[in-house]
């Protein structure tokens, strides 16, 4: 087994086990914190893949930006200690049925799928510069503004959250 097998089952696991745990913990904040180790593990498999910008994207924006929201939302509107309710055999079921379901699609689709080799040129790379020229654009197919608008809704949904956690009476 080479180094890049290893650290790809090793990537693969983190991301296994706590994706599990993330969305199995009765903890809020444990949770969040386990949906941090996810996401650094899959900027690893970027980094792996060689797909440095991507990975490197992951890394600013999620695990820098939105995991931290997350984190500094739970302390800001619930008590450490708190935990979640154990969801019923109501919801468990259909839940346990819809996961079941969708690995087996995905399972499907990606067997039955010819996945074709394919040798990419220099010639045919997109380059560095146009990616970040399109990702610091305004105009026609550029991303600043949509970015910024979307910056916008999250921090104002993020703050009514907020005011609608703290106007509850305990």
């Amino acid at each position: 087994m080479t180094t890049n097998q290893l650290m790809f089952v090793i990537f693969s696991a983190v991301i296994i086990i706590f994706s599990i745990l993330t969305v199995t913990s009765r903890r809020i904040l444990r949770a969040a914190t386990y949906l941090l180790f996810v996401l650094v593990a899959t900027a690893g498999l970027y980094f792996l893949l060689q797909f440095n910008f991507l990975a490197a994207i992951q890394l600013t924006l999620y695990v820098g930006g939105i995991v931290v929201l997350i984190i500094f939302s739970i302390l800001l509107t619930s008590h450490l200690g708190d935990k979640l309710e154990a969801p019923g055999w109501k919801k468990t079921v259909p839940a346990l049925f819809v996961a079941v379901f969708g690995a087996v699609m995905c399972t499907i689709t990606i067997l039955q799928y010819n996945f074709p080799m394919e040798v990419i040129t220099g010639s045919d790379r997109t380059k560095i510069r146009e990616i970040s020229y399109s990702l610091v654009s305004t105009e026609k197919f550029g991303y600043a503004l949509p970015f910024e608008v979307i910056s916008i809704l999250l921090l104002a949904s993020m703050i009514g959250a907020i005011i609608l956690a703290k106007k509850r009476k305990d």
